[in-house]
């Protein structure tokens, strides 16, 4: 789908990939831009900047959701482009998360998506085109070390764009997937230190890097978005010999021990007891 004179929505706007993807939009002339944040602050400051409208939303909640749609409807007449993007990462390990912290984490990181595409759909259906852009992760294809809510919501994300895809791609809905490893964003930047040095095993990537190649990928309607390359082979390997991707990773595993003591854990995920043992 061509983005120039298009209606856009991007969750998530405020900082990092969102934040580029609304400069990146107003370069290529979109139509109108609505930003959906909880960081009014930065949002509205970004809206100035870009000329798009702020809206302040929990993407995670359905009713907020419904609302923007219907916001959407009346401030730029429908939506043709749709970048669910918002995402958290949520509470570490396993042991010690809560249902608090799954809950929390799900709603932001897979309803979102699944809101998104439910109340969208049936206007883009009507118009004959619409397009969706769904954030996920390279955890979502791999996984993340340590982060067993972040794995498995970013992995849901994933099969939820493929089967909308699946879906809805011979009805004139466009979809993509776009899954990074280390961004240069502020959720990186503020991790710790080990979590840092995992993403950006292959180099971390500036955010206005990642929303260029998203535009290209949106206007030739292409489903994968890998801006790491390096991702697509560990994907072959995984899929080929799961066994030895596993090991591989368990290796991985005792490296980053090794180099990052504190950090064991959160990558062994170990009980209070073992922990003060």
């Amino acid at each position: 789908m061509k983005v120039e004179n298009k209606r856009v929505i991007i969750t998530g706007s405020a900082n990092g990939i969102g934040s580029s993807l609304s400069h990146v939009f107003r370069k290529k002339n979109v139509e109108s831009m609505i930003l959906v944040d909880l960081d009014e602050s930065n949002n509205l400051k970004l809206a100035n900047q870009v000329g798009g409208i702020p809206y302040k939303a929990d993407v995670g909640n359905e009713d907020d959701i419904i609302n923007l749609v219907e916001f959407a409807k009346q401030e730029m007449g429908g939506i043709d482009i749709f970048c669910s993007n918002a995402g958290i990462s949520g509470a570490g390990g396993l042991l010690s998360t809560s249902n608090e912290d799954w809950n929390a984490i799900w709603n932001v990181n897979v309803m979102s998506h699944i809101h998104a595409a439910k109340h969208a759909l049936p206007m883009m259906l009507d118009q004959g085109s619409g397009y969706f852009m769904n954030t996920a992760s390279a955890a979502g294809l791999l996984t993340q070390l340590g982060a067993a809510g972040y794995s498995v919501t970013k992995s849901a994300a994933v099969s939820f764009a493929e089967w909308l895809k699946i879906t809805y791609g011979e009805r004139g809905i466009g979809v993509s997937c776009l899954c990074p490893q280390g961004v240069r964003t502020p959720m990186v930047e503020d991790a710790p230190e080990i979590v840092g040095s995992l993403v950006s095993i292959d180099g971390l990537l500036e955010p206005d890097d990642v929303a260029n190649e998203v535009i290209e990928c949106i206007e030739r309607d292409q489903f994968l978005i890998t801006p790491h390359p390096e991702v697509v082979d560990y994907m072959k390997i995984k899929v080929s010999d799961p066994d030895r991707w596993i090991a591989g990773m368990q290796s991985l595993t005792k490296q980053l021990i090794e180099a990052f003591p504190d950090a064991k854990p959160m990558l062994r995920d170990l009980s209070t007891e073992e922990e003060l043992d």
